[in-house]
């Protein structure tokens, strides 16, 4: 009797797509400003800042852009099953180092760069807490595997990457103020709890990920009841 060749199951790659759709505005505005950069575009009260010390937000943009895009196909558990070395591989030598650099990058920008029109003492303490929340998150997770915890893991890269496609949830909560905001710009507390419910979204979710998933020893214990006799 012939046995069926697995062959990995399209359903899985749904999460990443959605991932990388979520990852595409950020993206591509992060794509835009090295542009600008680049380019030697007009000076403005915006942009002042980058061109002042372009470096740090340079390798924020590229970092991050490698850590969201490339940490979407992470979440396929197909890849995970087909290509284990692809994933370890990935995970260890471009996503671990660019989160970090994101992280890193993120929170010296938050402590050195003036601060834009708009932003305020609890935004730069959001940015802060994020940001170092992000860095730990990603040695916690880097820890585990390396004592074979891999749904710890799994749990706190998840939260990690969670903070890390911040920008790209913060689009969505932004759009309620342009929908029925006056045209202006945002105040300091308005754009905060904006920015602040993008990252509190994705934790949220993120959690809720990792509570819905059987832990090893339920998966064990499972496999014993189904399974009495060894």
């Amino acid at each position: 009797m012939k046995s069926r060749k697995k062959t990995p199951n399209w359903k899985a790659w749904l999460v990443p797509a959605g991932l990388l759709l979520l990852s595409a505005i950020p993206v591509i505005a992060g794509s835009m400003r090295l542009v600008e950069l680049g380019s030697g575009a007009e000076i403005t009260q915006d942009n002042a800042r980058f061109f002042a010390s372009p470096l740090p937000v340079v390798v924020h943009i590229i970092s991050i852009t490698l850590y969201s895009l490339l940490g979407a196909f992470q979440f396929s558990a197909s890849l995970r099953h087909w290509r284990p070395r692809w994933h370890r591989g990935l995970g260890r030598w471009i996503l671990v180092p660019s989160g970090v650099a994101a992280a890193l990058s993120g929170l010296w920008m938050a402590q050195f760069y003036p601060w834009p029109a708009g932003d305020g003492m609890l935004l730069y303490w959001q940015r802060l807490f994020f940001g170092t929340a992000m860095l730990l998150f990603i040695i916690r997770g880097g820890l585990a595997v390396r004592r074979r915890q891999f749904a710890e893991h799994g749990a706190w890269m998840l939260r990690a990457y969670a903070i890390g496609l911040g920008a790209g949830t913060q689009v969505f909560t932004h759009i309620p103020w342009f929908v029925l905001g006056d045209g202006g710009a945002p105040d300091e507390l308005s754009r905060a709890v904006m920015m602040g419910a993008g990252w509190v979204i994705n934790i949220l979710v993120a959690e809720w990920v990792i509570w819905k998933r059987p832990s090893r020893r339920q998966r064990t214990s499972s496999a014993k009841l189904s399974n009495p006799v060894s």
